[in-house]
């Protein structure tokens, strides 16, 4: 778990090109979805991907058939390290409402099962009630207990278990109510 760590969660800019490089480095390296990260894993050139959070980032730039969204890092203050990514979906379209959900997060192999994930979910549920979202949909692979922990542990309820044919996987859905 998270001990005496100052993290913060910050929308990327360039200034953070170096670590942001390096948290794609350890995806590449040592695998895993990245989830939550638009299109990191392929773009080696960070300013691109920067470009690319800013034009997601409002309606009126958003590419045809995505959402805006809200791309964020996380930040271990005390190395300057990106352990983790978070991304809100400002609302679901068709795909995002049976699949992909309004939330989608990353954190580095060699940070995971320390709390970051669970941090990064519980500060960014105050940002989602902002943007006027009165509950939200995560989902995650029926396999991933440790994303089922995350999700729960924030207030997560189960709805349903749904099959994702193109990448062919069985999806856990979950509901977090943001109302008081």
């Amino acid at each position: 778990m998270i001990k005496n760590e100052n993290l913060k969660l910050i929308i990327p800019t360039i200034e953070y090109e170096k670590e942001i490089q390096n948290f794609r480095q350890e995806f590449i390296k040592y695998g895993g979805s990245m989830d939550g990260c638009l299109s990191l894993r392929k773009m080696e050139n960070i300013s691109e991907w920067i470009k690319q959070v800013e034009d997601f980032s409002a309606l009126e730039t958003c590419p045809k058939g995505f959402v805006p969204q809200t791309q964020f890092i996380c930040l271990r203050e005390a190395d300057n390290k990106i352990v983790g990514v978070i991304q809100i979906r400002h609302y679901l379209n068709e795909f995002l409402g049976q699949y992909g959900g309004h939330i989608g997060y990353s954190v580095c192999s060699s940070e995971r099962k320390k709390g970051y994930a669970t941090f990064m979910l519980r500060e960014i549920l105050p940002i989602c009630k902002e943007l006027g979202l009165g509950k939200i949909l995560i989902t995650c692979l029926k396999d991933n207990e440790a994303s089922k922990r995350v999700i729960i542990n924030n207030g997560g309820i189960y709805e349903s278990t749904v099959y994702e044919p193109t990448e062919k996987v069985s999806l856990e859905r979950y509901w977090i109510d943001l109302s008081d």
